[in-house]
């Protein structure tokens, strides 16, 4: 039954999957990522349909709307979109000040990261993924300026 334009849960064969998994942290959506994380290898999905990238993790393709999704490993190569420095604590594991930007990957999709090193980072500028360990989770995707 459809209330309000909104499909019945059953009609939604994705979301009850998705929202019965218990998980040891995140979102059930973003384990796939962690495991990769877990192995040092940052992935994004892909659509088997029409070849799409896309991040954040979704149960379906932004692009077309195919449910055939899956997670490719990235390049780890990336241009710097938009960054801000932060100057404030905002969480212990993160003293100031460092540096939070909006990154586009080579495979097309946009990511939210931190700035790692000392060489100064500008818009335009070409990244390459780096690892933040972390005790008791995976390690953090970050980026640190090529060159």
């Amino acid at each position: 039954m459809e209330s309000a334009g909104v499909p019945e849960a059953s009609a939604r064969r994705w979301c009850s999957a998705v929202a019965d998994m218990e998980v040891p942290y995140g979102d059930a959506l973003m384990l796939p990522f962690w495991a990769g994380a877990a192995r040092k290898e940052l992935r994004v999905q892909r659509c088997l349909a029409c070849g799409a990238h896309q991040f954040y993790p979704r149960p379906f393709c932004l692009a077309c709307g195919s449910d055939s999704v899956t997670w490719v490993a990235s390049s780890g190569k990336a241009t710097v979109y938009s960054l801000t420095t932060i100057h404030r604590a905002v969480a212990p594991e993160w003293t100031p000040p460092y540096v939070v930007a909006l990154v586009d990957l080579d495979e097309g999709t946009r990511l939210t990261t931190v700035i790692v090193g000392d060489a100064p980072c500008a818009i335009g500028d070409r990244v390459r993924l780096a690892w933040r360990e972390r005790e008791g989770l995976p390690p953090l995707p970050v980026f640190e300026k090529e060159g």
